[in-house]
């Protein structure tokens, strides 16, 4: 099984808690994910499997789309409801106006820092561990980009957002900042990942039906495979010669017919539509095997 697998990830399940369970399921330990997903939030988390684990890099960058409820009124240490209450606590009744006119700060290139309790590194430990150590943690802050940032309701204390974002984005930072700004204070009450990258949440599996799937032994069902993945990438159909010369180090041409535009990588697809591998174009339609799987 090389491909990804999309898990929605239930609430209260670290990312890594759904890594383990896919590598149970799928009898291999060659899975990861493609982006952490904070224990409180749903949704979208692709897990890479077997060789296709080669291919993550390419996602690294990769724009997330949130559908987020922030809950005005109070703050937490966590900026979200899991949190212990800091500061002040008040009784909000949203202007929808005044919050849509605060949201374009948030729009953009902007600055943010990260929650104290999150998987951000510092000195290569994580920082919720310091946290819970009660040892001080200063994280730097970060430049991320706001593609969108859509107010889609209000409703007494409680405003539906819907965001679309690069990679590192925090939308707990985005919460905990937006109640600073209104003076109320606020968290961020629930967040659901409706798209990771190329992978959105028609395609997710529950749990459960992974688990009945790898019982029945259907479990490739759920599979997108190696060859569908990266789609931004040109597709290049090789011989079994050619391909059995990629796995040993050696360029291959693409087709001068089609209109790759000098693409920069070019996926090698073998004649039973396997990705036999990832090429990095050295001349005009000629690439340089760099992932083979």
């Amino acid at each position: 099984m090389d491909g990804v697998i999309v898990v929605d990830k239930p609430e209260g399940w670290t990312s890594h808690d759904a890594v383990n369970k896919v590598r149970r399921l799928a009898n291999t330990r060659r899975v990861g994910h493609l982006g952490t997903l904070d224990p409180a939030a749903t949704g979208v988390l692709p897990l890479v499997i077997g060789r296709a684990t080669r291919l993550a890099q390419f996602y690294a960058a990769s724009d997330k789309i949130y559908d987020s409820v922030v809950r005005f009124g109070r703050s937490t240490d966590t900026y979200d409801r899991d949190g212990s209450v800091v500061g002040p606590e008040t009784e909000v009744e949203l202007d929808p106006e005044r919050l849509e006119a605060l949201l374009d700060r948030f729009r953009g290139r902007i600055t943010q820092t990260p929650p104290a309790i999150s998987a951000k590194k510092v000195g290569g430990t994580p920082a919720y561990k310091l946290a819970r150590r009660n040892i001080p943690v200063r994280l730097q802050p970060v430049e991320v980009t706001v593609h969108s940032l859509d107010l889609v309701e209000c409703k007494g204390p409680e405003a539906r957002l819907r965001v679309h974002c690069s990679a590192g984005t925090y939308l707990r930072s985005i919460a905990h900042d937006l109640g600073q700004a209104y003076g109320t204070g606020a968290f961020l009450q629930s967040l659901i990942r409706t798209r990771s990258s190329d992978f959105t949440l028609e395609q997710a599996r529950a749990i459960e039906a992974l688990e009945r799937l790898a019982a029945e032994d259907r479990l490739a069902e759920a599979l997108i495979p190696a060859a569908q993945l990266v789609p931004a990438f040109p597709s290049q159909l090789v011989d079994r010669l050619t391909a059995s010369q990629i796995r040993q180090g050696r360029d291959f041409r693409a087709s001068p017919f089609r209109a790759l535009k000098e693409a920069r990588y070019v996926k090698a697809i073998s004649e039973d539509g396997a990705l036999v591998a990832i090429g990095e174009i050295r001349l005009p339609n000629l690439y340089h095997p760099i992932i083979v799987l």
